[in-house]
């Protein structure tokens, strides 16, 4: 069996968007300390990821966007040393610190540099223990929490960087990931297959309904057993016909029934199931490849418990 990689960064940890905010550098904590505590640390090859390059960035990103994010970021680190405000918000629930650029570029350059090992063999699969998240950062914007969208940027590197023809996105985040599909959809090259809860944020959930997006929106209060029943329905059969050669996971835990962030009913196991479904079809079509990427997960022991279940899967122990 291949080695499984663990990819994050202390620049991770310095972004924060004010006291009391869900989107915690703790979170990234609870991870690091749940692996400790069971010993899997040592199952796990660690990385720490470059910031990424704009290039690549823009490849998911609009150039105007992220010039505007630098800019935002440049002027809040100038009003600081002023004794201005040590936070500019881009919505009610996101806003950047002086640290938050420099983060989002570490978040997207783990998601990068993870592509870049699976697709040499150094790696057989990944996790990037990072953020800001990014599934809902669209292609000009900065919403729910995130600011690049580090599994679109990373899809359509392995496609324009590594010459593949065929990715898959998987997202299991309780939200839907509305910037990910406003980035991929149309891209047949891509398919993105997600369950989400809905009603719920982003308002609306899917807007498009490109042939390249499997979306399982289901209601609140939804148990594992359901969403099992409907991953083996639906997601399989397109995964399989899709045959991607590489698989991207926007792996956020909120689904869990500890977290208040969502009301799904997902507990450990559920991951476990669905981490080796996904991996199951990476074996027979992608070499094993996976690189996954740590989106929500707000209660941070179920975070912690959960992100040990999933990385236990794709490191086979």
């Amino acid at each position: 069996m291949g080695a499984t990689g663990y990819f994050t960064h202390a620049d991770c940890r310095l972004h924060e968007m004010g006291e009391g905010h869900p989107e915690c550098p703790q979170r990234l904590d609870a991870i690091e300390d749940r692996l400790l505590i069971t010993g899997l640390d040592h199952a796990l090859t660690r990385r720490e990821p470059a910031l990424a390059s704009l290039t690549d960035i823009e490849l998911a990103h609009g150039r105007m966007y992220v010039a505007s994010l630098r800019g935002l970021s440049d002027a809040l680190i100038e009003d600081m040393a002023a004794g201005g405000p040590t936070h500019s918000a881009l919505d009610p629930d996101t806003s950047i610190n002086s640290h938050t650029w420099k983060a989002a570029l570490r978040s997207a350059g783990a998601a990068l540099e993870a592509t870049d090992a699976v697709m040499a063999g150094e790696l057989e699969n990944a996790f990037c223990a990072t953020r800001p998240p990014g599934h809902h950062a669209c292609h000009d914007k900065a919403m729910g929490f995130c600011f690049f969208n580090n599994v679109a940027i990373a899809a359509k590197y392995a496609l324009e960087r590594h010459g593949l023809s065929r990715v898959a996105i998987v997202d299991f985040d309780v939200h839907h990931g509305n910037g990910t599909e406003d980035i991929v959809a149309g891209d047949d090259r891509i398919l993105m297959v997600s369950f989400y809860q809905h009603p719920f944020y982003p308002e609306g959930g899917a807007r498009k309904s490109d042939a390249n997006l499997v979306n399982l929106p289901v209601p609140a209060y939804t148990k594992g057993m359901d969403i099992r029943e409907l991953i083996d329905m639906i997601w399989m059969p397109r995964l399989e016909e899709h045959k991607p050669e590489l698989i991207f996971i926007s792996a956020g835990f909120d689904a869990h029934r500890e977290d208040d962030m969502g009301q799904l009913g997902l507990v450990e196991q559920d991951y476990v199931w669905i981490t080796q479904r996904i991996k199951d079809v990476a074996i027979k079509h992608a070499k094993g490849r996976i690189v996954s990427c740590l989106e929500g997960g707000y209660s941070l022991s179920a975070l912690a418990r959960s992100v040990e279940a999933h990385i236990r899967v794709l490191a086979d122990v």
